[in-house]
């Protein structure tokens, strides 16, 4: 089921109650998705995607851990955290924070923000590429292996060349792990609008209109037999922009 902020005041039944990532935090470009991602104990993970615009001071990253305290999340891909230096913290409440660097420009760089619970499933985070980073989730307990790709794709402001670049590691990497569980979380800087033809599957009906940079994630997307999350639900009326997706191999509903 998908879960949106209170902010938009979107309810779905049997699902945790969740606020709103405030302050420094835009709502607006936070998509919080839980996948039961095994049927058997019914366990619920939360996912979710936040563009960080940085993290690269103690106060910004300060600022996330107390926000990110208010809602309810198990794991949250970071994106755009512009950090110089690689960061890896435990903290006393039971959270795990994994930061990688930003390129030359000191633009791109991602991360992993682990709640309570997941923490002692953690068994690698690595940064793949300054924009895509890969989190391994071991057994454990009722929680199945599973992988989590944090992916931040250029923005218009890049040439095409650099586009492709960057689906074409993203398509690699997702593809040279054989984890039977995966989801990729990030903004992807993508709009993706209704079906044009029956090949276009892995697209819902909940969507909002296509743009350049749409049309390339829905490649990658079918290309690598996906399923695009945020098309499967429906958003509230207020939605008029979705440019963060999370995508899955399998359906959890």
């Amino acid at each position: 089921m998908i879960k949106l902020s209170k902010r938009s005041s979107y309810k779905l039944p049997h699902s945790r109650s969740t606020g709103c990532l405030a302050h420094s935090i835009d709502c607006v470009g936070l998509e919080l998705l839980s996948l039961n991602i095994c049927l058997l104990s019914q366990v619920l993970v939360f996912f979710c995607t936040y563009n960080a615009r940085t993290l690269a001071s103690e106060a910004s990253v300060e600022d996330l851990m107390m926000q990110a305290r208010k809602i309810n999340y198990d794991v949250s891909g970071l994106t755009e955290t512009r950090g110089r230096h690689p960061l890896h913290a435990a903290y006393d409440s039971g959270e795990e924070l994994f930061l990688k660097t930003c390129d030359n420009r000191v633009v791109a760089g991602v991360g992993d923000l682990l709640n309570t619970h997941l923490a002692m499933n953690i068994d690698s985070y690595e940064s793949l590429t300054t924009r895509i980073g890969r989190l391994r989730l071991r057994r454990c307990g009722a929680v199945p292996a599973l992988i989590v790709f944090v992916a931040y794709a250029p923005t218009f402001d890049y040439d095409n060349e650099e586009v492709e670049a960057f689906y074409i590691e993203l398509e690699k990497f997702y593809k040279e792990d054989r984890t039977f569980y995966k989801v990729i979380v990030g903004e992807f800087n993508a709009k993706i609008g209704p079906r044009r033809s029956p090949e276009e599957l892995h697209i819902g009906t909940h969507v909002l209109e296509w743009n350049e940079q749409g049309e390339k994630l829905s490649e990658f997307i079918m290309s690598t037999k996906t399923i695009h999350g945020n098309s499967q639900f429906q958003k509230p009326p207020s939605f008029h922009n979705e440019i963060d997706h999370i995508i899955f191999n399998r359906k959890y509903w």
